[in-house]
């Protein structure tokens, strides 16, 4: 695997469990708000983040390449009202997105296939959380200064449950 690939491989590990972390903070947030279902949404948002994570932990591992943990900073993020972590969370999500796609280019500068291939699936799985993260704007948008459509909203994403994602390395 070219050395420029992996290191960028290696470093998403890294920026995959900090966006695990910051989505604690943020389902951290929620329930000191009494608002446990977008509690339990960013609580499951942090399990994918770890699962993305443990994906390219493996798929480096499978192609002969160390792996090297770094130190996870701490989120900085505060937040005034409840649409903040919402907008937070989309923001991230972008930049996430432009990761993925600085190491599919790097990718596929070298020619690299297989990692291209592996790619893949990020590239689909950022365009839906990125959509799932408009999404909550938007539903905090319309209906968060009332509290009837607010606790319905957060009954809704009290019911999300958590699925390991199918990916064949």
């Amino acid at each position: 695997m070219d050395k420029k690939v992996s290191e960028l491989l290696n470093d998403q590990i890294n920026k995959e469990f900090y966006s695990a972390y910051l989505y604690l903070d943020i389902a951290n947030f929620y329930s000191s708000k009494g608002l446990d279902g977008f509690a339990n949404w960013y609580e499951i948002q942090a399990k994918e983040e770890q699962s993305h994570a443990m994906l390219i932990y493996e798929y480096l591992h499978n192609n002969g390449e160390n792996v090297t943990l770094e130190a996870i900073d701490k989120p900085d993020k505060t937040f005034k009202d409840l649409i903040d972590p919402l907008k937070v969370g989309l923001e991230h999500e972008e930049y996430v997105t432009s990761l993925i796609n600085t190491i599919y280019t790097a990718a596929r500068e070298v020619n690299d296939y297989r990692t291209i291939q592996f790619l893949d699936w990020f590239v689909k799985e950022q365009g839906e959380e990125e959509k799932n993260a408009a999404d909550l704007i938007t539903k905090m948008e319309l209906f968060g200064e009332d509290a009837r459509t607010l606790y319905m909203v957060n009954s809704e994403l009290a019911e999300r449950t958590y699925s390991e994602p199918s990916l064949t390395l």
